[in-house]
């Protein structure tokens, strides 16, 4: 298929559920568009190098670069080439001598863009992203981050995973002007973040940068989450502290009414923050949230 591609002929083009669609630029020789059965756009350049092996180079994402960018970046490579350059086999190159902190940085710059999928096939929303930040941040730098990640080995992830559990990166961090991080280890914590670290190398995979995810097949601790369940005693002592807290009016009414919520629902705090009108149920008795950790659900008041 040959066409000028524009902004419009590349929205244009409909995917293919069985195999991968290749659109070729018709006045830049080599530049094109690759379409895959998941509708992923990237642009792409075929040239031969100097030993006249055919070569493809692909030089972004549509979204994360224009078309004019992308030619512009074509352009710049087939110059490479004329001078006897190499570009895709420079970049495979880099990629194999990628660390792990350069593998971190550019996962967090996908995610931010939505190029991260998450719970439901969705991007990452803002407050995931900000506890991976401080995953790798706290937990996989320290650690990994110098260690090229085409040597990396399940048994270092096995090492990684023991560390963590064992403290090794405990610490407590000043974040701004009042805020402390304060890191612990444990086998919740090393658990976490290897199903972080896994994640970001199968992006690896993704990209190209290594072949195979080191961190399949690890074995991780089951995840020790907490199950505190109130017994009617205890409800009854936070209601006559909040009904108490009400009178002596010192106290925040709209966070009297959220403990009240919380208490009442089992909704997480966040989901009572971002709380919006439209989804109380009045005449149901219920709150329905429109985007909880588990997509659209319902929360019912507590028998008690």
């Amino acid at each position: 298929m040959k066409l000028k591609l524009t902004k419009r002929t590349v929205a244009s083009i409909v995917p293919d559920p069985t195999r991968d669609i290749c659109a070729w630029d018709n006045e830049l020789r080599g530049f094109g568009l690759r379409v895959k059965p998941t509708a992923v756009r990237s642009f792409i350049l075929q040239y031969r190098n100097s030993s006249g092996i055919s070569r493809r180079l692909t030089l972004g994402k549509s979204g994360g670069l224009t078309v004019d960018e992308s030619r512009t970046a074509a352009k710049r490579a087939l110059a490479d080439v004329i001078k006897g350059g190499d570009p895709a086999a420079k970049r495979s190159e880099d990629r194999r001598a990628m660390t792990v902190c350069q593998l971190c940085q550019s996962y967090l710059e996908a995610a931010e863009k939505g190029q991260i999928l998450g719970r439901r096939g969705l991007p990452k929303k803002l407050s995931t992203l900000y506890v991976d930040r401080g995953r790798i941040t706290r937990h996989i730098l320290p650690l990994l981050g110098n260690r090229r990640v085409r040597d990396l080995t399940s048994p270092d992830i096995n090492r990684f995973m023991q560390a963590v559990a064992s403290g090794r990166t405990a610490d407590d961090v000043k974040t701004g002007l009042r805020g402390r991080a304060i890191v612990k280890g444990g086998w919740t914590a090393a658990t976490r973040a290897v199903g972080l670290l896994g994640g970001v190398l199968t992006f690896a995979v993704s990209e190209g940068v290594i072949s195979t995810n080191p961190a399949r097949g690890v074995k991780r601790p089951a995840d020790q989450r907490r199950d505190v369940r109130p017994s009617v005693k205890q409800y009854a002592q936070l209601g006559q502290a909040l009904d108490q807290a009400a009178a002596t009016r010192c106290e925040n009414p709209k966070a009297i009414a959220a403990i009240k919520l919380l208490a009442l629902t089992g909704c997480r705090r966040g989901e009572i923050e971002r709380l919006r009108w439209s989804e109380f149920d009045l005449y149901g008795h219920c709150l329905r949230l429109a985007d909880s950790k588990e997509g659209r659900s319902i929360a019912w008041p507590c028998p008690h």
